[in-house]
């Protein structure tokens, strides 16, 4: 049961600040921001990028900053993957000094009552209730994972809470990536995030595929695919995850393609569906988890986290995958030796949730 509405609350400002890499980020704080404004509050969002242009299509009438741009990009080759966001630290560093002296700004221009950072390393403030939004208290980059995780922690120590879109207990989502041993910071397990509500539709598409993420490699596999569905024989769905000012559509023989969908059309194509190809960020194993879906996972090329997400979920019997580049349409026969994902039940409770702000 999701407890939401609540008008006796006093209103609060407060800003909503994801993380523009690619559009995972911004897709899990909708039924957030839809949230706050369902208690009363009053959300501002800050972001920059295809995260920020995918909110304002959300949500028109709401007020949008603009934050520095992290300049996240994937190496063409997975290897290289940890090399290429070394190489963009730099960048990055200088983007969050900005972001700190931005929010200064921010709380008093606009009275910010609060922040909800989603991975957003520089939005918080001692002056206001700031809230660290991850699934990853453990974050993979392999042999440096130990390392990377502790100066996430550290990061997370900053915040007054930090909200793990996730269970405590078992059955969870995210496994290791959201569980530590002995924490000694502020957490809140919220329960898994999703925009999607599930819908009893008739089938229409046998296939439907989602992309996302950063370049080059949304465009590498969109080209993959765009040859592998040449030798299939179902419906075919194909949505490109690029973020355009006008939605174009294209029909090529038993394919439609789309260069985005707004969270209403998503939702209703989910749910007319059959089985999706996706990577196996964790936004869209939410999603997925909500509809009770049957799906493939061709997880980003060297990164760590989807590719320890798509194993665990192939292990578990739910779930299969294979490496970009030895993707074959093939493979989608394996789905049938797996169960699907399946709703983690929880209990929302917003009013609770958003306490941290009075």
């Amino acid at each position: 049961m999701i407890k939401t509405m609540n008008l006796n609350t006093p209103s609060k400002t407060i800003l909503v600040t994801p993380l523009n890499w690619g559009l995972g980020h911004a897709t899990r704080c909708i039924p957030i921001i839809k949230a706050l404004q369902d208690n009363n509050h009053i959300p501002i969002i800050a972001s920059d990028g295809i995260a920020l242009d995918l909110l304002k299509k959300e949500f028109p009438y709401l007020k949008f900053l603009e934050l520095p741009s992290y300049e996240i990009e994937y190496a063409k080759n997975g290897k290289y993957f940890k090399w290429k966001l070394l190489k963009n630290c730099p960048r990055m560093i200088e983007a969050i000094l900005e972001e700190k002296k931005m929010v200064k700004k921010w709380i008093k221009k606009y009275d910010i009552d609060g922040i909800i950072s989603d991975n957003r390393l520089g939005i918080y403030s001692k002056k206001v209730p700031s809230v660290f939004i991850t699934h990853q208290l453990n974050v993979m980059t392999g042999n440096t994972t130990w390392l990377t995780s502790l100066l996430h922690q550290n990061i997370i120590k900053k915040y007054t809470e930090c909200w793990v879109p996730d269970t405590i207990d078992t059955p969870n989502l995210a496994g290791e990536l959201s569980h530590i041993k002995n924490p000694d910071l502020n957490i809140k397990y919220i329960g898994p995030l999703s925009r999607m509500q599930p819908k009893n539709l008739e089938t229409k598409y046998d296939l439907m595929i989602i992309l996302s993420g950063p370049e080059p490699q949304r465009g590498l596999l969109e080209e993959k695919l765009k040859k592998e569905i040449t030798l299939y024989n179902g419906n075919v769905l194909f949505i490109k995850g690029i973020i355009e000012k006008e939605q174009k559509k294209e029909q090529i023989d038993n394919v439609t393609f789309y260069n985005f969908m707004h969270s209403r059309q998503l939702e209703q194509a989910l749910n007319e569906s059959d089985t999706i190809i996706c990577r196996s960020g964790y936004t869209s194993i939410m999603d997925l988890s909500k509809l009770n879906k049957k799906a493939f996972f061709i997880p980003t090329p060297g990164q760590y986290e989807q590719e320890y997400l798509a194993k665990k979920f192939k292990k578990e019997g739910l779930v299969p995958y294979t490496e970009q580049d030895l993707f074959t349409i093939k493979n989608l026969d394996e789905i049938n030796n797996y169960k699907g994902l399946s709703e983690i039940k929880s209990n929302l409770n917003w009013p609770e949730i958003f306490n941290v702000f009075l």
